[in-house]
């Protein structure tokens, strides 16, 4: 690089450096303005009146309450934007339309600055333009081939206040005399810097196919689909953001929902929507859709199968409308002086017709009166009122109730399945004994530990819709107490203080484990505006009628490669999702480059999941290292010839850790998860040991993968999860197998 040359590099730098000293002034002026309408609002509501004013006070304390909460939004929507405010440049040329757009003409061109929000001056003149406005398209759409009147494309790189460097994309065969042209182009420097703990957002190198989807109709259901490292998952974020910029009345009262396929998906990714400058966004994995519960083990691939198939429908169905284990099978009582008996017969009787219309929680009420009714045809002696005015307040009735008709927990009736009896009797003709037993097994391993699975959390919501939410029982009122002689058996009649029904007695002892899997209240599943969903080729049928009773009335992104299941039956799947979509229109888009993966590394990938998914959506990889994956052995149990797995992925971590500068992980199988697992947080906090389910979504500058075979062996989709990991690394990969 010449001397001249670096003096121009230079040079363009003070000038944007000038323009974003100018920004950041207007930036200061406006949180000032901010705080002003803080303290204006904190001074309203206040008065010295009393009496007949207290509506005008609470209006003036709500009134209050709002400047000050715009306030601090504002503030903090301020505070998010200020790195990286601004990304971009544009110049246009706005001659006379003569189809050349060279722009030799310094006065037909006009500049427009791109950033994360708008910024105007006093004027009200254009500082900055939002990335997600119209006027800004031109910054994303625009290629040499179709310039929508941009000659140079520019994106700025800041640290804080201060311009660092500078990358220039010319639209033009030539540029103008008067411009600076500066680097190898943006998308290429960003392609080649290190990764973070947490994913970037690609707001400064959108591509043109990219920025069609970001922008696209929010009708509807869009489709975003691609090989690995083709940026499904960044558009789809910043599709959200373009949205709620778009329609904010609508998706920010509505809400927007982001589900993603685990905790560490939605750490990676939790920073890229309040870069952008939307903070209103849910964030949830599969295993914490329902709000009490939080879910990270995963089951065996054969009893999450099992879970996640339609079939389970048919089984909750019949546990959320059978007897609670352990509860009386007759109720025997004197009512009114009248003996009382209802056999079991009777008892399922009314409970089919409680059920019939009704959840069971919501037909407590209705129970009891079903009762009396069944207990009036029986005895038909003396005033019918009479006798079901005693029925209602007997207090042997209400123990019976409390303990036949309890208020159910979606969570406890899950856990009912730890009965291998019980799980015969629900799966029958559905499910195999040899499948039952192993429900029954599942739901034992989770009272031993007391932690969910994420495939029970689809359960868990199925039941919550079946059973109805559980309701707090009134308690009821009596006057006086009279002792009743009932079958030999002294039964106290509290009538008029507040005596409440016994508590359930379950089968199941409770235990500090059972305290944990039942902390909470499960409540109604909240509808969102928008759902969008990453990694969608996992999710099972179970999964995809939990996100679709979310989404009823929402439009939806959708973002998957069918290459990349862990979902074994994809046709089943499909079927839940077309349940979910319902009717609504659809949008495709295909995502064709591959802007993670080195060349080397993505045809490493590419030559394991071809022969098991011939047909495979494998995009084009944009780069190139001249580094290919190394391979390394390590002994086992009968080959110790060799060092062992923990001493081979020390060597080979400290070999990757010598050539990037980034992030990088350690993926191992659970069998080698011990003998790796010293290796997390080395090399000064770069390195993460992951499991291969938690990968998806992920990338590291390098990857160190242990045993691919055993990945594949106890993988749910088995080599398509190796796929995924072998796609993860941006610049450099080795790959551990034992000796053969």
């Amino acid at each position: 690089m010449t001397d001249t040359h670096v003096d121009a590099v230079a040079a363009e730098i003070a000038t944007e450096q000038l323009h974003l000293d100018r920004v950041h002034a207007e930036l200061a002026k406006a949180g000032k303005r901010a705080d002003l309408v803080a303290v204006d609002g904190l001074s309203r509501g206040r008065t010295d009146r009393t009496g007949d004013v207290r509506d005008e006070e609470m209006s003036g304390l709500f009134e209050r309450d709002a400047l000050v909460y715009n306030a601090a939004r504002r503030m903090a929507h301020l505070e998010n934007q200020y790195e990286g405010l601004v990304f971009g440049r544009l110049d246009l040329d706005h001659g006379d339309g003569d189809g050349d757009g060279d722009g030799d003409d310094a006065t037909d061109r006009e500049v427009r600055y791109i950033g994360r929000l708008g910024v105007r001056d006093d004027e009200y003149e254009p500082l900055v333009i939002d990335w997600r406005a119209p006027a800004a398209s031109p910054f994303y759409r625009a290629t040499p081939g179709d310039n929508h009147g941009v000659i140079r494309r520019r994106v700025l790189r800041c640290r804080g206040e201060q311009v660092i460097g500078v990358e220039d994309d010319l639209m033009v065969p030539e540029a103008p005399d008067d411009m600076v042209v500066v680097g190898d182009g943006a998308l290429l420097a960003a392609l080649t810097r290190s990764r973070g703990q947490q994913m970037r957002d690609i707001v400064a190198t959108i591509q043109s196919h990219q920025d069609e989807a970001i922008r696209a109709t929010d009708r509807g259901i869009t489709e975003i689909s691609g090989g690995p490292g083709t940026g499904k998952t960044v558009v789809a974020l910043h599709r959200a953001a373009y949205l709620l910029y778009a329609n904010r009345r609508r998706y920010e009262s509505g809400g927007i929902l982001v589900i993603g396929p685990s905790s560490a998906y939605t750490a990676y990714i939790e920073r890229v929507l309040p870069s952008l400058g939307e903070d209103s966004v849910t964030l949830r994995s599969l295993g914490d859709v329902v709000d009490v519960i939080t879910a990270v083990r995963h089951d065996a691939p054969e009893v999450a199968a099992i879970k996640g198939s339609l079939q389970m429908r048919t089984v909750l169905k019949r546990l959320a409308s059978r007897a609670v284990p352990g509860a009386p099978t007759s109720l025997r009582a004197m009512v009114g002086g009248l003996p009382v008996h209802l056999d079991e017969r009777t008892l399922d009787d009314v409970r089919r017709r409680a059920l019939r219309d009704r959840t069971r929680n919501q037909a407590t009420k209705y129970v009891r009166e079903l009762l009396a009714e069944a207990a009036w045809r029986q005895v038909r002696e003396g005033d019918r009122d009479e006798f079901l005015d005693a029925f209602d307040e007997s207090l042997a009735v209400d123990e019976f109730v409390a303990q036949w008709w309890p208020q159910v927990d979606p969570r406890e009736a899950l856990l009912w399945l730890a009965d291998t009896e019980l799980a015969y009797e629900v799966g029958r003709s559905v499910l195999s004994q040899g499948d039952a037993a192993a429900l029954a097994h599942a739901a034992r391993e989770t009272l031993e530990l007391g932690t969910w699975s994420v495939s029970d959390v689809a359960l868990v919501d199925d039941l919550s819709v079946r059973v109805g939410q559980v309701e707090e029982a009134e308690p009821e009122e009596r006057s006086f107490y009279e002792i009743e002689e009932l079958d030999g058996v002294e039964e106290l009649r509290a009538m008029g203080s507040a005596i409440t029904a016994p508590e359930v007695a379950h089968s199941l002892t409770p235990t500090s484990a059972r305290e944990r899997l039942l902390h909470g209240t499960v409540g109604r599943s909240g509808e969102y505006a928008h759902v969008l969903v990453d990694e969608a080729q996992d999710l099972s049928p179970m999964q995809w009628r939990m996100i679709g009773r979310r989404g009823r009335r929402a439009s939806w992104t959708v973002v998957g490669d069918v290459a990349q299941a862990s979902w074994p039956d994809l046709a089943e799947a499909d079927l839940a999702r077309e349940e979910a979509y319902g009717t609504q229109p659809r949008q495709a888009f295909h995502m064709t480059t591959n802007y993670r993966n080195a060349q080397e590394i993505f045809d490493y990938a590419r030559d394991v999941i071809l022969p098991i998914v011939p047909d495979a959506d494998i995009p084009d990889a944009v780069r190139e290292t001249g580094v290919r994956p190394t391979e390394v052995t390590f002994g086992d149990a009968i080959d110790t010839s060799r060092p062992d797995v923990g001493t081979v992925a020390a060597q080979a971590l400290d070999a990757l850790a010598q050539e990037v500068e980034g992030s990088i992980a350690v993926i191992t199988p659970q069998r080698h998860a011990a003998a790796v697992l010293q290796l997390d947080g080395s090399h000064d906090g770069r390195v993460v040991v992951i499991d291969p389910l938690s990968t998806k979504g992920l990338e590291w500058d390098a990857t160190l993968v242990v045993d691919p075979d055993a990945i594949v062996q106890e993988s749910p989709g088995g080599a398509r999860v190796l796929y995924v990991v072998l796609t993860r690394a941006a610049h450099r990969m080795s790959v551990l197998r034992p000796t053969d």
